[in-house]
């Protein structure tokens, strides 16, 4: 669990200057289940394509698609 007092408003200042996507990430990253899902997919070998589109798809994340490399 983090350390940060959840009702201190001093320890949530700089939400007031962080885009909707920051604002998303300080709340997701602080979710029990959120966590518990991003380790079990991180430390599953070989994790299958749905698999990490279910993930994501359960979160509400998007991630930068990358270019295959040329064969």
């Amino acid at each position: 669990m983090l350390s940060i007092d959840w009702r201190s408003p001093a320890a949530y200042g700089h939400t007031k200057h962080i885009p909707a996507a920051g604002f998303a990430w300080e709340y997701l990253r602080r979710n029990d289940e959120y966590r518990q899902d991003c380790q079990t997919v991180a430390l599953t070998e070989g994790t299958a394509t749905r698999d990490l589109e279910a993930f994501a798809h359960r979160w509400g994340l998007r991630f930068p698609v990358r270019p295959r490399s040329a064969a």
